[in-house]
């Protein structure tokens, strides 16, 4: 084969193990710009997504097409957005039976220091003040509180402490257990922070959305870098644990361009079989714009 016949060959195989990796990855990656500020969390319940933003006052309600049905107002504030230096920040969210919770990130106290409970039946918003659970939280060894995401299952409730460049420490708290420190990341020049946590229960799975930002505290915003999901198989045999790791990491970019300069903040699961586990991820990129993402990934 002559040369040139050598390069056609490699690029039609180079091609081929990429579209193959992809297709192993994600499988009909839907995209939407959402006319909603600062996507942060998200939860599927009854056929419907609901979304909250760190600095958004309405929650807002979708069907699994991605389309907007309705918009609750949460919190009064006048405006859209509440500023950076007096918002909740709320950055993570769990439902428990019919109620959807919502987590200030208590980076900022007394402001971020607020949970909003919505119920499903009744319509009903209630709120109530977190200082002494992460009073708590931070007696068990974690320094600097930065809670992005949570999750209940199995009668266990979990918290993820998201760390920065300065306090290089991603914690997954559960709750009367004790702290789970994940292993140390080697590449001192960028620190990937977990951002959000879902459990899918048909393989006992932890997903956690992770991204790279140039940051050195749990109050400011940096440069946007990547965006993965990491996923730990067994989740809940693995609670007593004090160091943990992931099973897999998704390298969301390297699956769909589209992902770049996409800051995955949280994901739920809205549909598994038992090849593949449906997701639906929201992006905040720090601007007051959101991305909403469906996509599906492949059980390992």
């Amino acid at each position: 084969m002559n040369k040139i016949g050598n390069i056609a060959l490699l690029v039609f195989h180079s091609f081929l193990f990429f579209s193959c990796r992809n297709n192993e990855t994600a499988l009909d990656l839907q995209i939407k710009k959402l006319d909603y500020p600062s996507a942060s969390a998200v939860e599927y319940f009854d056929g419907k997504l609901y979304v909250m933003g760190d600095d958004a006052t309405n929650l807002l309600i979708l069907d699994t097409n991605l389309n907007t049905l309705d918009s609750i107002l949460v919190i009064s504030h006048p405006g859209r957005r509440i500023p950076k230096d007096i918002k909740p920040d709320i950055e993570a969210s769990a439902i428990n039976d019919d109620n959807l919770y919502m987590f200030g990130s208590g980076s900022l106290s007394p402001f971020r220091n607020l949970m909003l409970r919505y119920n499903f039946e009744t319509k009903e918003i209630d709120s109530f003040r977190l200082e002494k659970m992460y009073s708590q939280i931070k007696q068990r060894g974690v320094e600097e509180i930065n809670i992005e995401g949570a999750c209940f299952f199995n009668n266990e409730e979990l918290f993820i402490n998201r760390g920065n460049k300065s306090y290089r420490h991603n914690q997954l708290i559960a709750v009367g257990k004790g702290v789970i420190t994940f292993e140390d990341q080697k590449d001192t020049s960028l620190f990937k922070g977990i951002s959000g946590l879902c459990y899918a229960k048909q393989g006992d799975l932890l997903i956690m959305t992770v991204s790279t930002e140039n940051t050195r505290n749990s109050y400011d915003d940096g440069e946007i870098g990547k965006s993965f999901l990491w996923i730990i198989n067994n989740i809940s045999t693995k609670l007593h644990s004090k160091m943990i790791s992931p099973d897999r990491i998704i390298d969301l970019e390297e699956t769909d361009q589209r992902f770049k300069k996409q800051k995955i903040e949280s994901a739920t699961v809205i549909r598994e079989t038992t090849e593949r586990i449906k997701l639906v991820l929201v992006a905040d990129n720090d601007n007051g714009s959101s991305t909403i993402f469906k996509m599906s990934i492949k059980r390992d």
